[in-house]
Parts: structure tokens; sequence; C-alpha cells
């Protein structure tokens, strides 16, 4: 049922029921009755039919028709029923009272609910208005009323309560119809208030003048009252009192002003009214109205005021927006702008949201109102499209400020809207500014569309320009046949050819061509942008060019309508790439495979192995003498060495077996698919009969000798584990010997443990200083009288007892603790030299020291054996240091210098073991030397090889030659010693002489020599 014919049915049965009150006195009761809930039921339908946001004035307004029914029935039956004539005051008067806060209560709360906008003045003119009618009302009622002697206190009391009720329901009225915009809704509420004021003035008057009774005029004044109020909750503008929505400020009329001004010269008109007249009552009443007045009228002259002062920030904040708009450059900059307005315009701590939805094809139609481009409307966020209202937050409000321009070039005048959501109080505040600042920004987005609609038209031209002089390709191919629309200029660069539209893909690519048109929307469809295809593009030439493919599905744009693929040539890029890869599991040097691919390798074969029950093998092989290599004969030519020993290997190897170099002077073999063990040995045997064969090197024949470490899958399971066997086999075949190989047995591990052990025991023992030294006597062969002593070194073991060199200085060596042993033994033979010096003076023999080549490179070391010298103030000629020949193949000048320094302050210089290196005996004439030492090879053969003899007899006569003294090693027989003595060699050591002595044992011996002397 329509709206139109609720309220027609309404009044209907109001009338019916009115014209029957009158009609039938005697029924008067029921139908009083019917009429109050007729109207409280009114409201309640009005409520549940249209639902309004806020329920509770309604409601409010329910409960004070109720109070004034349920007093009216009251009354009638202490009348009609109990016979009582005109009671006042009665119960029913209690009700009637009540019945006033309740309306008050529900019209306050329509007045306020539908605001948006709070103006402060509206309140104050409100109280203005209403102290201007209180004071009529007291003048008029209430005062005759309480000087009335004819009435009881209670009876005064009451008769002043009614106009008072009145005059509060009458300002609420005034309120609501001030803020809230004129509708059917608020007339009916309005003229229900007049008649009801009508009917209490009426009523009041009577019961100051006479009796009231039922059935009477005054009667009328609340049914008006009844009907009016339950007719303006059957109207449908009753939901929008309570329905957010921006109220503008309204000027003042001239009426308004007028009626104003009367109200407030009220009291003072009344105040010189009655003091001309002589009978001012209660002069403090009217005094108390007038400073009310004036107090009402100074609030509203401060509001006038403070509105001005937030006039003048609110424009303020928005020539600052209006700035930032004029500068954006985008829309998201326009966003920012009116975010950061909005933040200016709220007081500090305000919470609110701000979204700008531009209307892309129409898409914000839906949220501003017909034909709107100006202004702004409110709405319930929860109303607004779900993905919107996510963006709103928690607040029940938006405001809604559409972007529009009357005179767009596209004719939609509807540019996009603004939307701010946050509590009432700071919309009302936002509303007019916003508005302000939307117009703007609506100008702004304009000016950013239309520069960037130019600069786009200008972009395509470029573009257009781009695309004829870019290297890449660029074709356009139909989706349904895969034949080429439209191909760049640079096509003929990567095709060969300018005749390609209307060709097929298919002609031009290699590959598959069943699935290529297929793979085009795979590529189109990929997520990410980013993602290629490899091509290979086939000439015409017969030559071939590797291209890069890109793919955007552009069928659904109407310049393209199909698939744009873009090509790139990287022919030479794949090349390098090719080449990196190579490199990057190659040795650059050999070509052979390096430790990254060999490792790969390893992992791969071992798979294998496991499947097919084959043995796999690692071998690593290591160059005995590279290091000599290169140090005598350059880097140059110990690259060409490697890379001879990589060409040799590979061609020892199988196809399927694995070459590889690991670094420097190391290799590696992997042998795949070997039956057992002993192949793999087989391997390692023709590895080392490969490499022990010289290589010629520019016409010289250089040694490739190797030390092969060999594991098997036998033994490990993982690459690592073969790794790590393969290196332990490899260091013990080099310990035993060169040019072996040693396969890995569970106990090399023990093996080596040990020579860890014992290098932390070598820590420890030099820190406990648990060396010693020993002296073997340098005897003149045909005097047998002792010239000297060599210093050799032992080591007091604590568990193992007095270890030899030969235990522990191959282990110190590697380890480079050599030079921390060598510093200790240099110090105690020198102090040993030097008691010998204070025990014999000038007749006290000399002291030899071995000289580790690593020892001697040490920084410092010259000046260290200086300082040793002065401090036990042994002359330096009691002093000589035993080199080997290892120290002097570098190429080192440094070491020249040193050996130089070291001869040119007095201390000798000998070249131990003599003649079982590199060196030959013209190599003796360039080294700075005084001493050569035979070697005990030469000296324990010398009887029974003529040709060891005639060696010797050779190195002899040259060292005589060069002025060098000659001692021979290892004598042990006397045949050996006569036979030195009668080739010329002066000196000798070894057991046939003496074993090596301790400190005190030399000790005696010198004095021996001393006395004897």
């Amino acid at each position: 049922m329509s709206a139109r014919r609720v309220m027609t049915w309404y009044g209907v049965w109001m009338a019916l029921l009115a014209g029957a009150f009158y009609a039938f006195p005697a029924a008067h009761i029921p139908l009083w009755c019917a009429i109050g809930l007729s109207s409280a039921g009114a409201i309640l339908y009005g409520l549940f039919r249209y639902r309004p946001r806020r329920w509770s004035p309604w409601l409010w307004m329910i409960v004070g028709l109720l109070l004034l029914s349920a007093g009216d029935t009251l009354y009638n039956v202490m009348t009609d029923v109990f016979g009582q004539v005109n009671p006042f005051p009665s119960p029913a008067d209690m009700l009637y009272l009540a019945m006033y806060p309740a309306v008050t209560i529900g019209l306050l709360g329509l007045s306020k609910a539908g605001a948006a906008a709070r103006d402060r003045t509206v309140p104050l003119d409100a109280l203005i208005v209403t102290a201007g009618l209180g004071l009529l009302s007291w003048v008029f009622l209430i005062s005759p009323q309480i000087l009335n002697q004819d009435l009881t206190m209670t009876q005064r009391l009451v008769s002043v309560a009614y106009p008072l009720g009145d005059i509060l329901v009458l300002a609420t009225i005034g309120r609501l119809i001030a803020v809230v915009p004129f509708s059917p809704t608020v007339a009916l509420l309005t003229v229900g208030a007049v008649g009801l004021m009508a009917a209490d003035v009426m009523y009041g008057l009577v019961q100051l003048h006479g009796y009231w009774t039922v059935g009477g005029p005054v009667d009328l004044g609340w049914i008006v009252f009844y009907a009016c109020w339950g007719a303006a909750a059957l109207h449908p503008s009753m939901a929008e009192l309570t329905t957010p929505r921006v109220v503008r400020p309204r000027e003042m009329r001239t009426t308004h002003q007028a009626l104003l001004v009367v109200f407030v010269l009220i009291p003072l008109l009344v105040l010189v009214i009655g003091v001309g007249q002589g009978r001012l009552q209660y002069p403090m009443v009217i005094v108390a109205f007038v400073v009310t007045t004036v107090l009402l009228t100074l609030g509203r002259l401060f509001g006038v005021i403070n509105s001005y002062r937030g006039n003048t920030m609110r424009t303020s904040g928005i020539r600052a927006s209006n700035a930032a708009l004029m500068s954006a450059t985008t829309v998201d900059g326009v966003t920012w702008a009116l975010k950061r307005t909005a933040e200016r315009l709220l007081p500090p701590g305000n919470d609110y949201r701000v979204a700008m939805i531009m209307n892309d094809k129409g898409n914000t139609s839906d949220l501003f109102q017909a034909g709107m481009t100006t202004g702004s409307q409110l709405r319930f966020t929860r109303s607004l499209p779900p993905d919107i209202a996510a963006r709103m937050g928690d607040f029940e409000i938006t405001m809604i400020c559409p972007l529009a321009l009357d005179d767009r070039p596209t004719g939609d005048p509807h540019i996009g809207v603004l939307l701010i959501a946050s509590d009432e109080n700071s919309l009302s505040y936002l509303q007019m500014p916003m508005e302000l600042v939307a117009s703007q920004a609506a100008l702004a987005i304009e000016r950013i569309m239309l520069s960037n609609e130019i600069t786009r038209h200008n972009s395509e031209q470029y573009f257009r320009t781009l695309v004829h002089n870019a290297a890449d390709v660029i074709l356009i191919i139909e989706p349904d046949t895969g034949r080429i629309r439209y191909a760049s200029p640079s096509a003929q660069t990567v095709f060969g050819t300018a005749e390609l539209t209307g060709k097929n893909l298919s002609e031009l690519v290699a590959g598959p061509h069943d699935t290529l048109v297929a793979d085009l929307f795979a590529l189109a469809a990929a997520d990410d942008d980013a993602d290629t295809a490899d091509w290979t593009v086939l000439r015409p030439d017969g030559t071939t060019v590797q291209t890069e493919v890109s793919c955007r599905d552009l069928r659904e744009e109407p310049t393209v309508g199909g698939l744009v693929l873009t090509l790139r040539d990287v022919t030479d890029q794949r090349r390098m790439e090719s080449e990196l890869t190579h490199l990057a599991y190659h040795d650059s040097l050999t070509g052979l495979a390096n430790r990254v691919r060999f490792a790969e390798r390893i992992g791969q074969a071992i798979a294998r192995a496991d499947a097919d029950g084959s043995v796999v093998g690692v071998l690593f092989i290591d160059l005995d003498d590279f290091k000599v290599v290169n140090d005598t004969l350059g880097h140059e030519h110990g690259d060409r060495l490697l890379r001879a020993v990589g060409q040799r290997l590979a061609a020892v190897l199988r196809t399927d077996d694995v070459a590889a170099r690991l670094g420097g002077d190391e290799f590696a073999a992997l042998i795949e698919g070997a039956p057992d063990a002993a192949t793999i040995d087989e391997v390692a045997d023709r590895i080392v009969a490969a490499l022990g064969e010289p290589f010629t090197i520019d016409d010289r024949l250089v040694s490739g000798a190797a030390s092969i470490g060999i594991a098997t899958s036998a033994d490990a399971r993982s690459a690592p584990e073969l790794l790590r066997q393969a290196d332990l086999a490899l260091y013990v075949a080099k310990g035993e010997g060169k040019g072996q190989w040693r396969r890995y047995q569970p106990d090399l591990h023990t093996a080596i443990v040990e020579r860890l052990e014992l290098r932390t025991e070598l820590d420890q023992a030099i820190a406990g200083k648990e060396f010693t030294v020993e002296f073997q006597p340098i005897v003149e062969l045909r005097t047998g009288v002792t010239a000297g002593y060599e210093a050799l070194v032992r080591w007091n073991h604590p568990t193992r007892g007095r270890l030899l060199p030969g235990e522990f200085i191959e282990v110190a060596e590697e380890s480079g603790q050599i030079v921390a042993i060598g510093t200790e033994v240099l110090h105690q033979a020198v102090a040993a030299a030097a008691r010998w010096q204070r025990e014999a003076g000038d007749g006290a023999p000399y002291v030899s020291i071995n000289v580790s080549a690593r020892q001697f490179r040490t920084p410092g070391f010259v000046s260290s054996v200086h300082d040793f010298l002065t401090a036990e103030g042994l002359p330096p000629g009691r002093l000589m240091l035993e080199i080997t020949e290892s120290l002097l193949l570098r190429d080192d000048d440094q070491v020249w210098e040193d050996l130089t320094e070291l001869r040119t302050t007095g201390i000798r210089v000998a070249i131990d073991d003599f003649g079982t290196g590199y060196s030959s005996l013209s190599y003796l004439r360039h080294v700075p030397l005084d001493v050569v030492k035979i070697d005990r090879l030469f000296t324990s053969t010398i009887a029974s090889s003529a040709q060891q003899a005639a060696l010797v007899d050779g190195i002899v006569r040259l060292a005589h030659t060069l002025g060098l003294q000659v001692i021979a090693e290892g004598i042990e027989r006397t045949v050996e010693r006569d036979l030195l003595s009668r080739i010329g060699c002066r000196y000798g050591q070894g057991f046939l002489f003496a074993r090596p002595l301790t400190g005190e044992q030399a000790i005696t011996v010198i004095t021996e020599q001393k006395v004897a002397a």
C-alpha cells in the first residue's frame, strides 16, 4: 500500500474517532483512548515501514503520546466512574507532566540525528526565543497562577508546570525546524506541537477561571496533536529526519533577524512597562530573564566570531590545497593533496579516510545522484559497493563529493568522486571546504588527463619512429592462422628478407611447428612479463639466427587485434653464454674439466655405479718436480708442461673417463664402469708410465713424473668421501717416493692421523724446549784433529724417547715448524761454540749448522744470526751454515744477497749433500760458497766403483780450483778415508771418527785436544 493511501486511511480513521468522540459523549472514554493509541500505533507502523537510521527519538515520542493518553484515560475514569468533579491536581496531571520530557527528548533526538552540519547559533536562537516566550508565559500564565490565593501550593506548581512544558516543546520544535530541511513530517510535527500548546494554554485558562469539562473545544487541540504526530510518522520523509545529510548554511533572512530582535527586546519591554505602570511583580524574575537574554546574545556574538575564525582557517587550508593541486602532475598526486587538505582542516587527532574513485567507463554512477555535479551527499558506508566500503574503514557515514565539470569535451561531466569517511562532527566541519576543494581537484584532474592525452599523442609519433628504427623485430601474428600481418623494418636483418607479410611463422622458425601458435598463447599468458622463449630463425641463405622472443596477447586491442611478438637477435649472446658455461666447468689452461665439473661427474658416476654394480675410481695426480721446473725454467715453460701433461693424460684415458685439472700441478682422473679395483690400478700404471716419459719443452727434456693417489667406490659411497680418500692416498704415495701410486687402504687413515698427531706434538715440543743438539766431529783426514762439529738436532720425546731428525723433520718441513726448530738449534749451537771458544781459545773448533730453505727465506734470518753471535760473543769465523741445493734453484735475488752478506761478515757457507739434486759441477762457479760437502751416497761407493771415485776426484779438483774446501760425509771405513785423503779431500766426518756427541762430551774432547797440543 502506498504512503499516500496509508495516510488517507489514517486521516479518515482519526476523523471518525474525533466525530464519534463529540457525537457520543457517553463513550468518550474508549474513544479518547483509541485516539491516543492510534497515534502511537501510527508512529510504530512508520518505524517498521520506513526503518529510519535512529529509532530512539520516535520511541520517546511514542512514550510521550502513551503518557498523555494514559493521563486522559485516568482523568476520565476519575470523573465519570468515581464521580469526582474536576479533580486538580490529580494523578493524571503527573502523567501529563511526564509527557513533556519524553516528547522533548524525542524532538531533540530528531534535530541531532538528522543534522550533519552543526550551526552553534541555532540552539542559541532557539534559547533566545524560548526566553522571550517564557517571560510572556510568566507574565500572563504563570504569575497569575502564583498570585491566585484560591489555589493551593500544589495547584500553583502544577499550573506553572504546564506552560513551562509547552515552552520546552515549542523550543525543541523551533530547533528542529532550524537544523533540518523542512518536510511534510516536520510540518505535521510543528502543527501537532502548536495544537498541544494551544490546548494546554486553554486548559490552564479554564482551570484558572472556571472548571474544565470533557468534550469541549479544548480537546480539539489535543486531537490535532495526536493526529498530526501519528501522520508525521506515516509520511516517507520521517526517515529523512535521521538520515545523514549535508545541511547548507542558510543566510539569515530579514524576518529571522527581526524576530530575534523582538524576542531579545521582550524582557526589556516587560521591565520598562512594568516600571512605568508601577505594577512590577517579581522584579528579580524579570531581571533574570533580561540577564539570560543578554548572555545568550553575547554567546551568539562569540559564535559568529568563532565561525569567522574557522572560516579563515579553512580558507588558508583551501589555499594550500589549491597550490598543491596546481602542482600535481598525476592523479595520485591529486589524491595526496586531498588527503593533506582533510588533515589540515580537521582538528588534530581526528581519524578519517579519504579515497578518490575515477569514473572509468561509468563505474561511479551509483555513487552520486543523477545529474549531481556539485555539492555533496552523505551515505551510509554500508550502502556503498563492498570494495569501496572496505576502504572507508569502520565509519558509519561517508561524505561523497562529485568531481565534475559541466563543460567537459567528452560530454560526461563526471570525472570521479571524492569519498571522505569520519565521524559526523568532522564531516560537518569538512563539508563546505571539501566541496570547494573537490571542484578544484576536478579541474586539476582534467588538466592532468588533457596533458597525458597530449603526451600520448606525441608518444605515439615517437614510438612509431622508434619501432621503425629499433633493432628489435616486432611482428603482429594472426592468432588463428599463425600468419604474419605486420613486420617492422628491422625484420629484414634477422630473417634475411623483407617479404614477411602473409607468410606463416612456421616457415621461418626451426623446431616443432604444430604447437607453435599454442606455445605463443602460453608465452603471452605467463604471469611474468619477463618470460621469453628461444627460437632459431632459418634464413634463406641457409644460416640460422638465435633469437629471444616475448609475446603479448593484444587481440582485445582494436588497433592491434593479434599477438605481438618481439624478437631480439641473441646469437652472439648465446655463443658467449656457451663459452662462459664451458669456462665455468673447464680449466682454461689445459681444456680439461675443472674441480666443479669433476665433482659433479663423480656424483653422477656413483649414481650409475649404484645402479649397475660397477666400480668408480678417482685418481689424484700430482707432478713430483713441477716446482723445480717452474722455478728453473719459468712459468711459461711450466704452463707448457701442464698442457702437455693434460694432453697425455687425456690420451691414456677412455672416452667415457674424465681427465681434470684441479689447480696448480694437481690433476685428477675419473674412471667409470670398471669391473673391479684392479682395472683402476692398471689405469694408474699406464698413467705413471705415460707421465714418466720426459716431455720436450723448447728442445729441453723436462720430467713430468707424477705420484698418484687412488680411491674407489668399493671403499667410499659419496663424492666427498672419494675425494678425501684419494687425497690421503696421494699423500702417502708422495711420502714413499716419486713416480708411484698408492690406493687408499683403511690403514692409511691411521698413518695420516699419526702424522697429524706428530705435528701437534711438535708444537708442544717447541713450546716445551724438548729439542737438544748433538755434535758430530769434522776431522782433518791426515791428522785426525777435530776442526769443527756439525750440530745435529735430537728430540727428547716424552713417551717415545730420543728421536732422530728422520722421524720428524719431514713433518716439520711440511707444517713450517722447521723454522722454530731451526732457530732453537741455531741458538743452542752458537751457545755451545761460544763455550768452546772460552775453553780452548784460538784453537777451538767451529760449529756447522744445517739451515732449511724455508728458514733461510724467513724475513730477518740474517739479522737473527748476527744477534745470536753478538749475544754469545762468538766470532763469525767460528760459524758455518749448511744449505741445500733447493735453496739456490729458485731465481731469488734476496737469497743471493743474504748469502753474500753472511760471507762478508766472515760466516762460512757450505752446500750440503752436493750431487744428489739438480746441480752440476759447473753450477759451483756461480754460487757464493766456501765449502762443498760430498754426500754419503758417493763416499760409501768410492772404494768399490772406479767411476764413483773419478766423479769424487772431479768434484774435489773443481772445488779446489774455485777455492772451496771439501768435506766428505758418511765415512765409516778406513779405506774410504785413505782414498779421499789421496785425492785431496782434506776433511771428513762419519762413524769412523766418532758418533754424535753430547755437549759435555764435546767439551771433554776439546779439552783433551788442547792438553795434547
